[in-house]
């Protein structure tokens, strides 16, 4: 028992670790900028701040940091668009800029760069600026304007910021995440004064979104600091708690097995559809990232996921509904070797690959880690281990839902015994469409 106790004191441990690297808080696939625009009596300054998170950081392994650097100002150079009185004005760059690599999840890095440009703006009186520097991309994007000396300034965008310069990011603002891309100032003779709207609201703010403790895990393992099986352990954990977080089919699981009166061995059968399909799923998702970055961006192929497993779901609904208002109708039908005919293999296949089609993008960030830290092997035996917990959430979830429907069945309450596999079939249904709806938007 002593040893048990231990055992678990340590996988406790390692679920709880903070680590020494945090999660990117907008994500991992992030590129997320700022432009700080300070207007004097005859220049127009631009200091342009980027922080690209682990992903697209590891997309660009392979160039030296001068190059990195170059690439940047190159887009700023593209991207920033500087209008004074009504006619293009070129922003020049000053200085050399700086770039730093911080530490990422799964021993990947972060890059963050900071360019300065400069554009005479002599009498200047209305200016404005446009930034459309990774507009294809996922982020932070914003703008905010500083008076200068002898200038009294007047702004659609904010005087301040809540990042800190894209350091820390507001918790509540996370999920809507700013997207500034145009500011315009009128300017005349002043004392440094700006008249500009409120910034956002300043809460609570984190460099971390969570969800990252899988790969601080894998830092862990590689570094040696444990035994593996420890690890694996604490990586089932992550799995199976991760499972809990919104999504991930859980709903749809216990839905289907209520609608055509499933069985423990079917329940764990969709746990292992899960678990293959999100293992291969990760595995293919890094194939992309690491072949295809050229042409593909991994991040857009997350809505056409979402969609394709929203049609799926649709597809296993449809399906149940029907075949549960055919019995419905037929009360004739209704004998015991006729109450799983609904449950076809190919239904069950459908929904666990459905739920485990999405990859996890910790998963992912622990493979990309893997591979730059020449540990392929533990990168990929810990995320077997994650998504069998995943799965085992799952699977759990599932023979509650078969026993709840046997309790059922055993009251003998012959309304709530046709209703519920029939309701169940039409929430489903309603499942599936909620996804492919959310899936559109982001693919037009």
């Amino acid at each position: 028992m002593r040893r048990l106790g231990l055992a678990l004191g340590v996988i406790v441990a390692l679920l709880g670790a903070t680590g020494r690297a945090d999660a990117h808080p907008l994500g991992n696939f992030s590129v997320n900028h700022l432009a700080v625009v300070s207007i004097a009596r005859d220049a127009v300054d631009v200091r342009w701040i980027l922080d690209q998170a682990e992903v697209p950081t590891f997309q660009e392994r392979g160039l030296a940091p001068r190059e990195v650097l170059a690439r940047k100002r190159a887009a700023a150079e593209a991207g920033l668009a500087l209008r004074v009185d009504g006619r293009a004005v070129a922003l020049r760059p000053v200085g050399a800029g700086r770039i730093a690599f911080p530490p990422g999840q799964g021993g990947l890095r972060l890059t963050r760069v900071e360019l300065r440009f400069r554009a005479s703006a002599v009498g200047a009186r209305r200016v404005e600026l446009r930034d459309s520097t990774f507009r294809d991309r996922i982020g932070w994007r914003d703008i905010i304007v500083r008076p200068g000396a002898g200038t009294a300034v007047r702004s659609s965008v904010p005087a301040r910021e809540p990042t800190g310069g894209l350091r820390r990011y507001p918790r509540d603002l996370i999920s809507s995440p700013a997207n500034r891309r145009v500011a315009r100032f009128t300017v005349r003779a002043g004392h440094a004064t700006v008249a500009a709207p409120g910034s956002r609201a300043e809460g609570p703010v984190t460099t971390d979104r969570g969800g990252g403790g899988f790969a601080r895990l894998f830092d862990d393992a590689a570094a040696g600091r444990g035994v593996l099986l420890a690890f694996l352990l604490a990586a089932f954990g992550w799995g199976a708690l991760h499972a809990l977080s919104p999504g991930h089919g859980k709903a749809m699981v216990a839905a289907y097995l209520v609608g055509t009166r499933g069985t423990a061995r079917q329940a764990v059968l969709l746990g292992a559809t899960v678990t293959v399909t999100h293992t291969i799923g990760v595995f293919a998702l890094g194939l992309v990232t690491l072949a295809l970055s050229d042409f593909i961006l991994p991040e857009d192929l997350y809505p056409w996921l979402n969609l394709v497993a929203g049609a799926m779901v649709v597809g296993v609904g449809i399906a149940v509904l029907r075949g549960r208002l055919r019995r419905a109708v037929h009360a004739h039908d209704h004998h015991h070797h006729h109450h799983h005919a609904s449950l076809t293999p190919r239904g069950l296949l459908a929904l666990g690959a459905s739920a485990g089609l999405i990859p996890c993008p910790s998963a992912l960030v622990v493979l990309l880690g893997a591979i730059a830290q020449a540990q392929i092997l533990l990168g990929m035996v810990l995320i077997v281990a994650f998504s069998l917990g995943l799965a085992a959430t799952l699977t759990v979830l599932g023979l509650a839902a078969v026993w709840t429907t046997g309790r059922v069945e055993r009251l003998r309450v012959p309304a709530a015994a046709r209703l519920l596999p029939v309701a169940s079939a039409a929430v489903i249904v309603a499942l599936g469409c909620a996804l492919t709806v959310q899936a559109v938007p982001k693919l037009v």
